[in-house]
């Protein structure tokens, strides 16, 4: 094939970060390509794409319920939006003005990072406030206890090797903490390998990237509770529509889960890690920290 790089007048890249926006993300799988080549030159009822993409992100992340949107980073705007407003198409079309609803979000001071743009921005987006609790290094289940009122809208859990990796609440237990107060987690898990893993430790609604481990067209993937996932969708009457993705996007992914169903899970991650220089910490990828034993001396504060 002629390299399309050298026809522009741009320069060839040979990745070895990974999956990386600023790289392009990722090589696009092959029955991505052919998907979206076969819808571009068609009309279509884009509703019912989001129909057909549904059940097949339900079935690869076990939530209930998925659509595709233009990002991951469009995701937890979207998602916060729904934790806010609900199916209120009035309030929907009013935000960002937040007058009258719950407008704050919970998430540890150690998971405000950027991946481009920080993270707290995408919250900032739907018309909510940030609320950061404990220290960048040092967060316990009381500080998000305590952080919970009757303006608590949601709390953002980020997995991402940009976080702090130690010294923070686990995604099981920031969950149990939450739902015990009636409030719903969101979690960020844009490049995260585990599809399933998140919403089995207790998140409401998961959100990746389809663009990147997944080898899909630039999009990200919201999944979860089947209210909360239509109440985000919904933001497309409001602020989303800005976050709309096109046919080609929404078939892609679907072709890119699907194709994903068939990959050689354990034969691919052989060759990644095989390619890649020995870990100095086993960092837990599956909550994004190293969490502390909280039965030794570094358990509990006084």
């Amino acid at each position: 094939m002629t390299d399309i790089r050298a026809s522009r007048g741009l320069r060839p890249v040979i990745n070895v970060s990974g999956t990386m926006t600023a790289l392009g993300a990722s090589i696009v799988v092959p029955e991505a390509v052919a998907a979206m080549t076969a819808i571009l030159p068609q009309f279509v009822e884009i509703n019912d794409l989001h129909k057909l993409a549904s059940p097949v992100i339900a079935r690869l992340t076990g939530g209930e319920a998925g659509f595709v949107t233009a990002s991951c980073s469009a995701g937890i705007t979207l998602a916060v939006a729904a934790a806010m407003t609900g199916n209120d198409l009035a309030a929907i079309e009013r935000l960002p003005d937040a007058t009258g609803l719950k407008d704050e979000v919970i998430i540890q001071t150690g998971h405000v990072v950027s991946y481009g743009a920080p993270v707290d921005q995408g919250i900032r987006l739907a018309g909510a406030k940030a609320v950061l609790i404990g220290q960048a290094t040092s967060c316990y289940p009381y500080h998000l206890d305590g952080a919970i009122n009757e303006r608590t809208a949601a709390a953002v859990f980020v997995v991402s090797h940009h976080t702090v990796q130690y010294g923070l609440i686990a995604l099981k237990q920031f969950a149990e903490v939450c739902h015990a107060r009636g409030v719903p987690v969101i979690v960020d898990a844009a490049s995260e390998y585990d599809f399933k893993i998140f919403l089995e430790q207790g998140a409401d609604i998961a959100l990746y990237s389809s663009h990147k481990f997944l080898g899909g067209p630039t999009g990200g993937i919201v999944a979860g509770k089947k209210q909360l996932v239509r109440d985000a969708f919904l933001q497309n009457r409001g602020i989303g529509r800005g976050m709309k993705i096109g046919k080609e996007s929404i078939l892609g992914t679907i072709a890119a889960l699907e194709a994903w169903e068939k990959r050689d899970h354990i034969g691919t991650r052989e060759r990644e890690t095989g390619l890649s220089p020995p870990m100095e910490a086993d960092t837990d990828r599956q909550t994004g920290c190293h969490c502390r034993d909280r039965s030794g001396s570094d358990a509990q504060p006084p």
